[in-house]
C-alpha cells in the first residue's frame, strides 16, 4: 500500500489575517487551506495574495494549500500565477464544473512553473459539478482531491440546512462514488455553527460513515473533535491487526475459511484492515 497522508481535518485560514496565518502554525490540523476567496474582501485581495504566498513555506512538513479565487473572477489568473510560483502542496479551486476547466487550471499551473508536487484540489459545489463529478475527478493525474462545497450546493438547490443534511445527500453520494471510482481523496464540506459542538460531531460522524477521508473546517475549535472522529479507534486498530494476522495464518496453512470474532473474513476485509493500520501509522496512533 502506498503511503497514506492523513487529511482528517483541513482548516480554512483567512489569507488577509496575518495573526490567523501565524496561529495556524500551532494548530493540529492535518492540512491548511490559506484562503484568498471568501475570507478576503475585494480591496484586500492583492495584499492577501502576497502574504499567503510568502507564508506557504513557513509551516514545516504540514500540508499547506492555497484557495484561489474562482475561474470567473478578475483575480483568478493572477492568483494561479502567484500560487504556481509559491509551490504549495496544492491549489484549491472553487466551483470547478467540468473536465475542461480542470485542463485549463493544469495548463495555467504548468505555464506558471508550478513544481510537480503542487496538485489540484477541485471544489465541487454546484448541481452541474455533482452531475459531472466523475469526469472532473478523472480529468487529470494532477487533480488529487475533491472538496465538497456544501454551502454553495445548498444555496443552488434552494435547500435548507437541517440535521442529517438530507437535501444534500444525493450530491454527496455522487461525488463519493466519483472519488472512489477514480482513486481520489474526498473531503466533506464545512459545518457553519461553530458554537454547536454536538451538531458538528454528529456531522463528522456522518461524514466518516459515508466514507469521506476528512472534513474541511472553519474554526480552530473544530480541529480536535474532527481529528478524533476521523481517526481509527483503539478497537478498530486491534481488530484490524487480528484480521490481518488471522488471514495470513490461514493462507500459510492453506485454509480457505477465516473467521474473526465469529465473522467470515475475505480479501476486502483485509484491505480495509490494512487501510486502517496505514492511517493509524500516519497519524501516530497506537
Amino acid at each position: 500500500m502506498t503511503e497514506l497522508r492523513p487529511r482528517r481535518s483541513v482548516l480554512y485560514m483567512p489569507g488577509a489575517n496575518e495573526r490567523a496565518l501565524e496561529k495556524a502554525k500551532t494548530l493540529p490540523a492535518d492540512a491548511l487551506i490559506l484562503d484568498l476567496e471568501d475570507a478576503v474582501a475585494p480591496d484586500a485581495k492583492e495584499a492577501a495574495r502576497e502574504r499567503v504566498c510568502a507564508a506557504v513555506g513557513t509551516y514545516g512538513s504540514r500540508e499547506v494549500t492555497i484557495r484561489v479565487n474562482g475561474l470567473d473572477t478578475e483575480w483568478h489568473d493572477a492568483d494561479l500565477r502567484a500560487a504556481a510560483a509559491a509551490g504549495p502542496a496544492a491549489v484549491v479551486v472553487p466551483k470547478v464544473n467540468s473536465a475542461a476547466e480542470v485542463h485549463n487550471i493544469e495548463r495555467a499551473l504548468e505555464l506558471g512553473g508550478a513544481p510537480e508536487h503542487t496538485k489540484i484540489w477541485a471544489m465541487v459545489e454546484t448541481p452541474v459539478a455533482m452531475l459531472h463529478a466523475e469526469e472532473i475527478a478523472g480529468a487529470s493525474e494532477r487533480l488529487t482531491v475533491l472538496v465538497m462545497g456544501t454551502n454553495d450546493l445548498a444555496k443552488e438547490l434552494h435547500a435548507e440546512f437541517v440535521p442529517g443534511r438530507a437535501p444534500l445527500l444525493s450530491g454527496l453520494s455522487l461525488c463519493l462514488l466519483a472519488a472512489r471510482a477514480t482513486g481520489k481523496v474526498i473531503l466533506d464540506g464545512v459545518y457553519n455553527d461553530v458554537k454547536d459542538a454536538d451538531g458538528f460531531e454528529a456531522e463528522c460522524s456522518q461524514g466518516r460513515q459515508y466514507g469521506f477521508d476528512g472534513k474541511t473546517l472553519i474554526h480552530p475549535s473544530q480541529v480536535e473533535p474532527c481529528n478524533r472522529i476521523f481517526a481509527p479507534s483503539a478497537e478498530e486498530i486491534d481488530r484490524s491487526r487480528r484480521i490481518i494476522a488471522a488471514f495470513e495464518e490461514a493462507s500459510a496453512e492453506g485454509r480457505g475459511v477465516v473467521t474473526v470474532d465469529g465473522r467470515m473474513i475475505e480479501n476486502l476485509h483485509v484491505e480495509n484492515a490494512r487501510r486502517v493500520l496505514a492511517l493509524a501509522e500516519a497519524i501516530g496512533a497506537e
